[in-house]
């Protein structure tokens, strides 16, 4: 499968069609965003390790019977995946106080939550990704009430499977973000799960595990994202 046309470059990927017009490949940049890209860098390989986290997680999501778009990981960049139509709602689920929760309501970060909040986020770049209601996505047709309820079950499902993965190698999954998008009838799971995506703190020292290392310069992010896949990598044998 080669890459054709350049369809769309995102803040960390860039999306290529192929020969088939149900099949795009997703490569992955080491390009590094932070605060909706007011913060740039890059850290070295993070493209390479993001790709292969994101490849082994999303095939342990699908043996849990959740659908993604993950065909096979084409090499240590790209990723072969289904074209889907992505639903502007991205969903952020939060097990520990941390991040935007903390300053928003002004809670201290490390607080662990009673039950997980679910959240829903207008994916819009210029605005900021605002924090939205299923009113708000349903009104201004974003999603439907049914794909919205399809989309909190599945995230439910998708949390407690990654806690307890994660847990197993010491690591706390404090939140994380998660895109879905149409696939004909189906509605899938789409992007990634990686550090970029996802808050890792390391069980007992609460040590960062993921890009929050490059938000808040704490140093050492390269050899950290290197760790994560040698765990997930490990983990997944």
């Amino acid at each position: 499968m080669e890459k054709k046309e350049l369809m769309y470059e995102g803040k960390a990927k860039k999306v290529f069609s192929t020969e088939d017009p149900s099949l795009y490949i997703q490569s992955f940049k080491d390009d590094a965003t932070a605060f909706n890209a007011k913060k740039k860098g890059t850290i070295q390989n993070k493209g390479i390790v993001n790709n292969k986290i994101s490849s082994i997680l999303f095939q342990l999501v699908e043996k849990k019977g959740i659908p993604t778009h993950f065909v096979k990981q084409l090499n240590d960049r790209d990723m072969l995946v289904k074209k889907l139509e992505i639903i502007k709602v991205e969903v952020t689920i939060r097990n520990v106080v941390a991040g935007g929760m903390a300053k928003m309501l002004g809670l201290e970060e490390g607080i662990v939550l009673d039950s997980p909040v679910f959240e829903y986020h207008y994916k819009h770049d210029a605005l900021d990704d605002p924090l939205i209601n299923d009113y708000h996505a349903i009104a201004i047709n974003l999603a439907t009430k049914e794909e919205l309820a399809y989309i909190e079950k599945t995230a439910f499902t998708i949390n407690a499977m990654l806690k307890d993965f994660f847990a197993g190698l010491g690591i706390d999954l404090i939140d994380f973000k998660l895109e879905f998008g149409r696939y004909g009838d189906e509605i899938l799971l789409g992007d990634e799960i990686s550090p970029d995506t996802c808050r890792f703190w390391e069980k007992g020292t609460n040590r960062k595990l993921d890009k929050d290392r490059f938000r808040r310069d704490l140093g050492g992010i390269e050899e950290t994202y290197q760790e994560m896949l040698a765990k997930v990598t490990s983990g997944a044998v």
